[in-house]
């Protein structure tokens, strides 16, 4: 079964809204045979004081026949995909996943209706997702290439705020001329900002602590 959840302004919106979406992650799906569940009402509210959006869920049955996997596809990719379809669909995720292979990394990038379930607060959880995948298929495979794991452009957005915090803090540490630690993060943040300073003139950057909690500090060099 596939379940999306939408929100419109009225019912019949966001009825027609949730059919949108179930028609993008299921092309053949059966208009008749979805099924509605009105969360809430929804309220106008007056000049926009109070106003609370109607909210559904519309329930269909998924097709019977698995997508196929491209058949130029590496056994690494195939297993990925495997891997990640047995992750998404034991959280109650339909998603599609596209595999991009490189010379030195392969990229899978899930999409669907709603991937917050998969990301998870601060990303906590597509990293872990991503860290099982490659302890799990590069001790496996003889491709030692590095696994990315991706949901709806998350990694980009990712990547964008923490180099814009590192050099916020970078200014911060030059302004003060004191060191300036970052909250504690991933290695894969942590990294993020390594590089982003590195060529950033009068500042250097180290890692401090202990996993889970080792964090970065920004110090002035002059």
């Amino acid at each position: 079964m596939i379940t999306v959840e939408a929100t419109g302004e009225t019912v019949s919106e966001a009825k027609w809204k949730a059919l949108r979406e179930l028609e993008r992650l299921e092309p053949s799906v059966d208009k008749a045979a979805v099924r509605f569940q009105v969360l809430e009402e929804g309220h106008r509210g007056l000049l926009g004081v109070g106003y609370s959006p109607a909210r559904v869920v519309a329930t269909a049955e998924a097709s019977a026949t698995p997508s196929e996997t491209p058949v130029d596809e590496s056994d690494l990719a195939a297993h990925l995909r495997a891997l990640l379809t047995q992750i998404t669909t034991a959280l109650g995720l339909r998603c599609r996943i596209e595999i991009e292979e490189g010379d030195a990394a392969i990229t899978a990038v899930c999409s669907a209706g709603d991937l917050g379930l998969l990301i998870g607060r601060h990303g906590q959880t597509i990293d872990a997702v991503q860290t099982l995948a490659n302890a799990i298929l590069r001790r496996d495979e003889d491709d030692r290439k590095q696994i990315v794991v991706d949901a709806a452009g998350y990694r980009d957005r990712r990547r964008r705020t923490i180099e814009a915090l590192a050099v916020q803090t970078a200014e911060e540490a030059l302004r003060s001329g004191e060191p300036v630690a970052l909250e504690p993060m991933s290695s894969g943040d942590r990294r993020l900002v390594h590089e982003r300073l590195k060529e950033y003139g009068g500042v250097e950057t180290s890692s401090e602590g202990d996993e889970p909690n080792r964090y970065v500090v920004v110090s002035a060099t002059r």
